[in-house]
């Protein structure tokens, strides 16, 4: 039979009263930026997503157990101009239709020192994956941590304006994917 002390704190444990809850790590949408740009005819085209959410547990004491997964909603994707807007839901673009998401799941992240990570995973667009390095800088204000960093993709390895656009005469193949990630709960760099 426990003595009364350690029955106290066996069910402390269990309950979790006697632990500190861990932050939860969270991405903050009102304070964070998903954009991209292509090059249409050499002029620059910007666009951004509206809707974009990440999953993570990040721990720079710990980055081999660290991870990170991201979700876009390809359906709130603008270029600021409704005739443009109402071209990429179509299947030659995002096909929004039959590939609502595109997602990043991680798979290791490193450090290169002074605030600068690379984060090595899986991008899904348009249910073509390639793996991709993605270059970031943390840096820390308070309880916000903002991840930032640009990766360039190249849009036909993610059929993204095939068939009669897949011509990079008229649309850049390269677009510049840049993202401003705020987000909670991190611990110290």
């Amino acid at each position: 039979m426990m003595n009364p002390s350690s029955l106290v704190l066996t069910a402390a444990l269990l309950s979790g009263l006697a632990l500190p809850a861990a932050a939860q790590q969270k991405l903050l949408p009102a304070q964070s930026e998903l954009a991209f740009t292509a090059k249409q005819m050499g002029v620059p085209i910007n666009g951004h997503f509206k809707k974009f959410d990440a999953q993570l547990s990040f721990d720079p004491a710990k980055l081999l157990s660290s991870k990170v997964a991201f979700t876009v909603d390809m359906g709130s994707a603008t270029l600021g101009s409704k005739e443009m807007d109402s071209e990429l839901p179509a299947a030659a673009w995002f096909n929004v239709p039959k590939f609502p998401q595109a997602s990043f799941n991680s798979s290791a992240i490193k450090a290169l020192g002074a605030g600068k990570f690379e984060v090595a995973g899986q991008l899904n667009i348009k249910g073509q994956v390639q793996n991709v390095q993605v270059p970031l800088t943390m840096t820390q204000t308070g309880a916000v941590t903002v991840a930032s960093g640009v990766l360039p993709i190249k849009r036909l390895a993610f059929k993204i304006g095939d068939g009669d656009w897949a011509d990079t005469s008229m649309v850049a193949d390269e677009v510049q994917v840049k993202f401003k990630l705020s987000l909670s709960g991190v611990g110290k760099l």
